[in-house]
């Protein structure tokens, strides 16, 4: 299958620079795979359209601001660090990817504004090193200097009173991930209260989204793509939910991709959702049989992303094509701070 099968024209004024400022007033496009229709709603109204024997899966994670700018002992060059994957459990050793790159060596120290040390330890491809803190609790000086990571098409600097709570699930629990799921935001304490208040069960689990999720498809052809793998944990409470809500019937919508390709993976290598703290490196394009999500919440995403080919493989290229193209005309708002699409 080839890369440019899932190529779409967006003009860029459609791509969000800011969210909404009410979480649940993005505008959703609602897709029937069975009837292949297409309505318009607002998330606000998410709690009354989603089926009877529905339990929703949300990702957890909680992002960190791992844009860090620092400073070349030897030259008093700026270094952008971008934080990818916490190596240890004190958070010393990062993978990363350094730019520019070319300034850099095994064994070049940069550091932050108070002159605490990060010592660059291995240097790899694309941009991607090693780097090690060399002083304790790391996270208090990236908490304290780092920047909210946001994505390359929102052409603006973070504002500090702003995206550190909007680039943000309103559930978000678990810090460790660089870039958010961003089908939960449109969700809101109200929200989840109604969905409680209708007896929908709501259960969460936690993939710490990095560089695999929006890692550039670069091939021609979408088979020799390869995933970055990603760190998951799934309880053994909530995969006991899910295995026992599925064995009576039930569905399961899964809250963004990251969900999606949390449960995948954790079937694809196990048989079953079970209650692990695990890597997967799943890649999903059509056709590709779903064993565990009956239904997807997502937002819109970029041309020839693995994302948009995981939405194409639940469901269906060509329904998705013409929905997106159906958004373009109704002029959602695209990406990570646009509108969202809910797949029945």
């Amino acid at each position: 299958m080839r890369t440019d099968e899932f190529d779409y024209n967006l003009p860029q004024e459609l791509i969000a620079q800011k969210p909404r400022d009410q979480r649940d007033k993005s505008r959703m496009m609602v897709l029937n795979r069975k009837e292949k229709s297409i309505e318009h709603k607002i998330f606000y109204e998410f709690p009354e359209i989603i089926p009877d024997n529905t339990m929703i899966v949300l990702n957890n994670t909680k992002v960190f601001p791992a844009r860090l700018y620092l400073t070349k002992r030897e030259t008093g060059a700026k270094i952008e660090v971008f934080l990818l994957k916490q190596l240890d459990k004190e958070a010393k050793r990062w993978k990363c990817m350094i730019k520019p790159s070319k300034r850099v060596k095994k064994g070049t120290v940069l550091e932050f504004e108070n002159g605490k040390k990060v010592i660059v330890e291995e240097k790899f491809d694309e941009g991607i090193h090693y780097v090690f803190f060399d002083f304790d609790n790391p996270f208090e000086e990236i908490f304290k200097y780092g920047k909210t990571p946001l994505p390359p098409y929102i052409k603006r600097e973070p504002q500090k009173d702003f995206d550190p709570i909007r680039y943000q699930t309103v559930f978000a629990e678990k810090t460790g991930a660089v870039a958010a799921p961003t089908a939960g935001f449109h969700f809101t304490e109200s929200v989840l209260k109604r969905l409680e208040e209708r007896g929908i069960p709501v259960r969460k689990v936690t993939l710490y989204v990095g560089l695999g999720t929006f890692k550039p498809v670069t091939v021609d052809i979408v088979e020799k793509h390869k995933m970055d793998s990603e760190h998951f944990e799934i309880s053994k409470e909530v995969a006991r939910d899910i295995n026992e809500w599925k064995k009576k019937g039930g569905k399961i919508l899964a809250v963004g991709t990251t969900v999606v390709r949390t449960l995948e993976g954790c079937f694809a290598k196990y048989g079953e959702v079970r209650g692990v703290s695990d890597e997967t490196d799943i890649f999903i394009y059509p056709p590709y049989e779903f064993k565990v999500i009956d239904y997807l919440l997502t937002n819109f995403h970029l041309p020839k992303s693995t994302l948009i080919m995981l939405v194409s493989a639940f469901a269906g290229k060509d329904f998705v094509f013409n929905a997106y193209n159906e958004a373009v005309r109704e002029r959602y708002r695209f990406y990570s701070y646009g509108d969202c699409m809910l797949i029945l």
